[in-house]
């Protein structure tokens, strides 16, 4: 049976995966862990570019022994993570699952409207880590979590040093992004399910309407892909619909017999 292993989106601490990984493990080994610079990681002196980040997750794989290969789940920002790290090592993929990610093909990622306000909005972050305020913001992502995530979050995913390596990995993330869309990763033939949020929460209309159409093409690139809609979710559907995820992923794991 497949092993699922989770890469959290941009800024996430392996907690973030926490409510889905539970769900996810009454059926398979389910395994989340933290990038570098994030969570229980140290950081990485050589830099967080999307080619090294996708490197890293192939060198965990690497240590991981499944009996039938890896489902692939990737949040946000990790969603082109785990694509590159499947075009590098497509003979142990069994499936992805792509949860409201970033994709090349939503083109207003790459206008400098949204750039600018990338770098803002990281730079408000870090004040407000540095202030003991930045987790007044993202509180809900605790809600309905045991009581020892809640702590881990409250420990881990905060610090300025978070939003250290948040902006790090910025520095070229889009950039490397933004040339696939001539030459996007080779997956292999293997199941695509992409999963998009529907609500704005927080997110202009406009951004999150390209970002449920990127996903929408992105699940038809691939012959067994297949799109989702969270109908009660924005842009953080593992905290908000973690049943969801975990029956997508239970259909590439235990396909229905026949």
């Amino acid at each position: 049976m497949p092993t699922v292993v989770f890469e959290a989106g941009s800024a996430a601490t392996r907690s973030t995966w926490a409510s889905v990984q539970t769900r996810v493990a009454a059926f398979t080994r389910a395994v989340v862990y933290d990038r570098a610079g994030l969570g229980r990681s140290v950081p990485d002196s050589a830099g967080r570019t999307l080619d090294r980040m996708a490197d890293d997750l192939n060198d965990l794989l690497d240590g991981l022994e499944p009996s039938s290969g890896f489902v692939q789940v990737g949040h946000s920002a990790g969603g082109p993570m785990v694509r590159l790290a499947a075009s590098r090592r497509p003979d142990r993929v069994a499936g992805l699952v792509l949860v409201d990610p970033t994709d090349e093909a939503a083109d207003l990622l790459f206008g400098m409207r949204f750039r600018v306000g990338e770098k803002i909005v990281i730079a408000v972050e870090w004040v407000l880590a540095r202030v003991g305020m930045l987790e007044r913001f993202f509180r809900f992502l605790g809600e309905g979590m045991p009581a020892d995530v809640r702590a881990d979050l409250h420990r881990e995913a905060f610090r300025p040093a978070v939003v250290v390596t948040q902006g790090r990995q910025a520095r070229t993330f889009l950039t490397e992004l933004h040339a696939w869309q001539g030459d996007p990763p080779a997956l292999p033939d293997v199941p695509v399910t992409v999963i998009s949020g529907s609500l704005a929460d927080g997110m202009p209309r406009r951004v999150r309407d390209a970002a449920t159409a990127a996903g929408r093409y992105r699940a038809a690139q691939s012959r067994q892909g297949r799109h989702v809609v969270a109908a009660r979710s924005g842009h953080y559907i593992p905290a908000t619909e973690p049943d969801l995820i975990a029956a997508e992923i239970r259909r590439l794991v235990l396909p229905p017999a026949g």
